[in-house]
């Protein structure tokens, strides 16, 4: 482990440098350039907002905003758009750098880490689009909004720690990165984004409690649209799966780096 931060610390310039590149990449050739991490997701939220709302604007609780849904729904893919981003890159980086693995001498883990960057600095940005969105819909924000930062690094860690186990797995057994996806969306479904916990039958909310992101979202929710404190007690199971996570995406990284190259 001190060696993997060691290393890290050494090559911090190019880490920064390669966050930078690929930021400054997305604005090349495009009017809208980095404008696009924001639309997106926010697209997303009015699609939904426009064809749920009526339905599900009347069953969230508390919240005394008649963009009551649109709010919730911001919160959660705020959350959700962080994990899956990081995820679905840390799949791919080992396969897609497999060339600058091979030619460079640099610690491996460096790609990991730049994908984190750069995913948070979207995330970041998004944030701030959804700041200003709810500014404008008369939901000011709260000091609990400071529960985002302890938030952002479990989700980080969770998703980094499952990002690696499968990154690493990917380079050998390829059907991982085509079956990955599909779970990927199952996975949102099966998480409170785009409906309250309310309208979900008491005999089926125990399945809830396996998915390590419901806690997360909800404390995403319970934060930035209840402007509660979240339930600490509940992020508990989320916060441990995070940290055992990525100690054996980590682990498993480490053991197999040398094969990777030569799979590649």
């Amino acid at each position: 482990m001190y060696g993997m931060l060691q290393g890290l610390w050494e090559y911090r310039s190019f880490i920064i440098t390669s966050i930078r590149n690929e930021f400054i990449a997305r604005f090349a050739r495009s009017k809208l350039g980095g404008l696009w991490m924001i639309i997106h997701p926010l697209s997303q939220v009015a699609i939904y907002a426009l064809i749920l709302s009526n339905v599900l604007a009347a069953k969230l609780p508390g919240i005394d905003n008649k963009y009551a849904y649109a709010l919730y729904l911001m919160a959660g893919i705020l959350a959700w758009n962080l994990f899956a981003e990081i995820v679905g890159r840390c799949l791919t980086v080992f396969i897609e750098q497999g060339n600058l693995m091979k030619k460079m001498r640099f610690p491996r883990i460096a790609l990991p880490v730049i994908v984190v960057g750069s995913c948070l600095l979207n995330n970041l940005l998004l944030f701030v689009a959804v700041f200003i969105v709810f500014a404008l819909l008369g939901h000011m924000p709260s000091l609990q909004m400071l529960w985002l930062i302890p938030l952002t690094l479990t989700v980080t860690a969770l998703a980094v720690g499952l990002g690696l186990v499968l990154g690493v797995l990917n380079v050998f057994v390829r059907d991982i990165g085509q079956v990955v996806p599909i779970v990927l969306q199952v996975w949102f479904w099966f998480t409170p984004i785009v409906y309250s916990l309310n309208i979900i039958p008491e005999n089926m909310r125990g399945a809830l409690e396996f998915n390590p992101m419901f806690p997360v979202v909800t404390a995403y929710h319970d934060v930035l649209v209840y402007q509660v404190a979240p339930n600490l007690a509940h992020l508990g199971m989320a916060i441990g799966l995070s940290a055992a996570l990525l100690i054996l995406g980590l682990f498993l990284f480490r053991r197999a780096a040398p094969e990777m190259v030569d799979s590649l």
